[in-house]
């Protein structure tokens, strides 16, 4: 069945695969969208599916590279200004550069977590070691899946369509 993730073969597969399957769900939503369907507000919400996609590459870029890493990320981590900016999409953050920044930020998150040696292991950053590296993969996995819900139900205020309908 292409809505789920195959078989894998342990843990570490496991919670990779089913972030990547989220991942997939929520690009799917910009699939054949201009630039102002992608900045659009059309449900209750100030949610825009350009925002989502902003607030999820830095909510996991700042988990992964500056809470399970400890590296550096000036501007995203400390956070400042966090219900400000983060899910209102600047003039550089159009489709296609979310998109690379998405894949970029998988693809770090790939290789960051298979440096990790064992799961269990605590944050690096001081301000995130009460957390370990599986409960950091599986809040990404929670968060991305609810901006994707979020995203179709933005879709389909647009046109019609859904994530899902995009993959199929």
């Amino acid at each position: 069945m292409p809505n789920l993730v195959g078989p894998v073969p342990d843990e570490r597969s496991a919670l990779l695969a089913f972030l990547d399957r989220q991942r997939v769900a929520l690009r799917a939503t910009l699939d054949g969208l201009t630039e102002e369907q992608a900045r659009a507000t059309p449900s209750a919400s100030s949610l825009s599916l350009a925002g989502l996609l902003r607030h999820v590459i830095r909510t996991e870029r700042r988990w992964v590279v500056a809470g399970l890493a400890g590296r550096p990320l000036p501007g995203l981590w400390p956070i400042e200004g966090w219900g400000e900016v983060e899910f209102a999409p600047t003039e550089a953050d159009t489709v296609p550069a979310l998109l690379d920044a998405y894949e970029a930020a998988a693809k770090e998150t790939a290789e960051i977590v298979a440096g990790v040696e064992d799961l269990g292991q605590a944050c690096a950053a001081p301000e995130c070691a009460h957390w370990s590296a599986r409960w950091v993969l599986h809040h990404l996995i929670e968060e991305t899946a609810r901006h994707a819900g979020h995203a179709d139900i933005i879709r389909e205020s647009l046109d019609g369509a859904t994530g899902l309908d995009q993959r199929a």
